[in-house]
């Protein structure tokens, strides 16, 4: 494949979830929070599981390559995108859909972070620059006022947390067990089940509010997490780290594209200058060290 269409691929793959932020936004018109997230989760996890299931026997994995330290990792990981993914949803019902493609992206500077309080991995010295500089953009991404900092965005920064936890964890557990479509779709099937387990007790969901936002569910269950995915893992074979990084962090710009055309939302002048302070500090973060590390390489 030539590096063009790959990056063509992971560009498609930025679009679909930028754009998965208004259908999730959109969704709760018909439904609650958990009731979207259970059956977005399981019809994505399912669209995975043949390619799952063609991962395990290419690997030839069996059953004692699950260990019960494995079984815990999995665990966490689950419980992470859990996490991650309930308070980003509930998050946005209080916020622009621009605000939350911004804030959720802020996971890229957690993630150093989490690395560095699990595995006592040094992040680069970027991060010192990069993490201000995102504060900053959080500050005038609401209007520069304090008081315009809702709930809403507070419990996307909280997802951004979990986001992060969530892709450290399966970057560490896909380098030890080289199976990242099926511990993904394992977490998409298990978190979906638990997500309609607590639908049940709390938010009573029916048909009718599924069949409503069947549209919403299809776009962000299939096509945000079965295709985004697969297009995601198939260009990165072919784009180099730093290259990638940056179209990934794409994602933020059109979330806000989607929310402007969309929903109509418009962002103070000084909210836009926000937004391009946050995702260049995703940028740096991002794309410094995978630059680095891509000339140690070839000087060595």
């Amino acid at each position: 494949m030539s590096r063009p269409i790959a990056v063509l691929l992971l560009l498609i793959a930025t679009a679909i979830w930028g754009f998965a932020f208004v259908a999730q936004k959109s969704a709760m018109d018909h439904m609650g929070p958990l009731t979207f997230s259970g059956t977005r989760f399981l019809l994505g996890g399912i669209a995975l599981l043949p390619f799952a299931i063609m991962e395990l026997r290419r690997k030839a994995v069996t059953r004692a390559d699950f260990t019960p330290r494995l079984w815990l990792q999995i665990s966490i990981l689950c419980a992470a995108f859990f996490a991650g993914s309930i308070l980003q949803q509930y998050g946005l019902a209080h916020t622009s859909v621009t605000n939350s493609g911004f804030l959720t992206a802020l996971y890229v500077l957690f993630v150093p972070l989490i690395a560095f309080i699990a595995i006592r991995a040094r992040p680069h010295p970027i991060i010192y620059v990069g993490v201000p500089l995102a504060l900053i953009g959080i500050f005038y991404l609401n209007g520069g006022r304090l008081e315009a900092f809702n709930v809403g965005d507070l419990l996307m920064v909280t997802s951004a947390v979990f986001w992060g936890g969530h892709v450290f964890m399966l970057g560490l557990l896909s380098r030890q067990t080289g199976l990242p479509v099926a511990l993904s779709a394992m977490t998409f099937l298990s978190v979906g089940v638990i997500c309609l387990a607590l639908a049940f007790s709390l938010e009573a969901p029916d048909l009718s509010g599924i069949a409503a936002g069947w549209m919403e569910l299809l776009y962000v269950g299939l096509l945000s997490t079965g295709l985004a995915f697969t297009l995601q893992a198939i260009g990165q074979q072919h784009v180099p780290a730093a290259n990638a990084a940056i179209v990934l962090s794409a994602e933020s710009l059109f979330a806000a594209l989607g929310g402007a055309l969309l929903l109509g939302e418009r962002l103070p002048a000084i909210g836009y200058a926000g937004a391009a302070l946050i995702f260049f500090a995703i940028i740096l973060v991002e794309a410094i060290p995978a630059l680095r590390q891509r000339r140690q390489l070839r000087a060595a």
